[in-house]
């Protein structure tokens, strides 16, 4: 059986991950912004756009010109998540979620500092754009579901 992790060690991997994820996301992003004007679509395959758009909003467009609120939703999202994994730190895997979630929060959030906007360059048939902080945070919070489930190794069913 697998000891628990340190504090320390789940907050150097959540950093790690951070990195990594904000590092790809502003990377991708500079590159469609180089490529492409802003309001330009590129056809990929199978109705898959490339865009170079801008959202004022949280993920895929929601409270669009939120402003404010945005900003308040987006800091407590994050005090919450913060506070999450300093209480479950010797939780295995919790890491990766936090890591993810925090991630995509900041690479949007340098978005917002230096455009105003976030950058999203990915459209898909039928649904608002994204970008990969976008990808990182719905993926972080289906990951983080999981820790909570199933994280600690047993079951809380049984």
């Amino acid at each position: 059986m697998n000891a628990a992790p340190a504090a320390g060690t789940t907050w150097l991997r959540t950093g790690i991950v951070v990195a990594l994820l904000v590092a790809a996301d502003q990377v991708a992003k500079a590159l469609v912004t180089g490529a492409l004007e802003r309001g330009e679509t590129r056809e990929l395959i199978l109705g898959a756009k490339l865009v170079n758009t801008r959202n004022t909003g949280v993920a895929f467009g929601q409270l669009q010109g939120g402003g404010v609120i945005v900003g308040i939703l987006i800091a407590v999202a994050v005090v919450a998540l913060l506070a999450y994994v300093a209480r479950n730190a010797r939780r295995r895997w919790v890491w990766l979620p936090a890591g993810m979630l925090l991630g995509g929060a900041l690479g949007n959030i340098v978005d917002r500092v230096r455009e105003g906007a976030v950058i999203d360059f990915v459209k898909l048939p039928h649904w608002p754009a994204f970008n990969v902080a976008d990808t990182a945070i719905t993926l972080g919070v289906i990951a983080l579901l999981l820790v909570m489930e199933f994280g600690d190794g047993a079951s809380r069913r049984g």
